[in-house]
């Protein structure tokens, strides 16, 4: 596998997945950012500037834009796929808010537009390196899934982000790997605890009596660390780990504070997410 050029992303994706809030989110983070940007353009871009870290939107407004042309210049410039996507009833209900009309939709209903996009983009979503679903971000969600991807670093080692969840919630889509803490003994049944969260000291002494606890972190812990130089052996600057819980308040949070702590002790970059402690 040839490394990617993570200095490189081209940001794509339906129309009202977040690609334009992706992108000045990227700034912020030192990128610098082309939106809206010719496809044949990025390889002569990139040619004047090899190492700078860039950004380059591109979608079906995009000129001499078409699946093929972007997977070709990916393919050219081994630059990273960064594919923006949103469930239908939300990316209608973005149109229907700010009054926009859908760029493929013409005459037709934005629902059609939708549509047509997707089939138009198939390849696409199918080929990128990150799939980030924005369907339940607010814009501090946005911005705090790209700093856990993204955020450029003085080495070329493997950022890891580990992000606790609530299942009820629904699935962290961005994530590499995934596990279910639900076996845990759960705080929230504990009346002093459960207006508590696991960044609470009493919230992880509970979680600490839990006989199964220990011996999960210890397994979980001999599993992951031998795989992570092998990520970095086949190209992956970015790994997300995510642990859910019931609510993401509790169980997740507690895990994931230690989890990331240890990790961040074997010499890794690390970054915290806690997605749902807030709701």
């Amino acid at each position: 596998m040839t490394k990617k050029h993570n200095k490189l992303l081209i940001i794509t994706g339906y129309s009202g997945a977040g690609m334009s809030s992706s992108l000045k989110h990227l700034e912020d983070l030192g990128y610098e950012v082309f939106d809206n940007f010719p496809v044949t353009m990025v390889k002569p871009l990139i040619a004047e500037d090899a190492d700078k870290a860039i950004a380059v939107g591109v979608d079906t407004r995009s000129r001499g834009f078409s699946p093929e042309a972007v997977l070709d210049t990916v393919k050219d410039t081994n630059a990273t796929l960064v594919f923006m996507t949103a469930e239908d009833a939300i990316l209608q209900k973005r149109f229907s808010e700010t009054r926009r009309r859908h760029p493929l939709a013409g005459d037709r209903l934005v629902s059609d537009g939708i549509r047509k996009e997707q089939q138009w983009l198939h390849s696409l979503k199918d080929s990128a390196d990150y799939l980030i679903d924005t369907s339940q971000f607010s814009t501090h969600d946005l911005r705090r899934a790209l700093e856990g991807q993204f955020t450029l670093k003085g080495d070329t080692g493997l950022t890891i982000t580990v992000m606790s969840f609530g299942f009820k919630h629904g699935l962290p889509r961005e994530a590499d790997m995934v596990m279910d803490l639900r076996f845990l003994k759960n705080p929230h049944w504990v009346e002093d605890l459960k207006p508590q969260t696991g960044l609470d000291k009493p919230v992880g002494d509970y979680i600490e009596t839990d006989e199964a606890f220990a011996p999960f972190l210890e397994n979980f812990k001999t599993m992951v660390l031998p795989l992570l130089p092998r990520y970095i052996e086949e190209g992956k600057s970015y790994l997300t780990i995510a642990l859910g819980c019931t609510g993401g308040r509790h169980r997740s949070v507690y895990t994931t504070e230690t989890l990331s702590s240890w990790i961040k002790e074997q010499g890794y970059n690390t970054n915290v997410f806690h997605r749902d402690i807030d709701r």
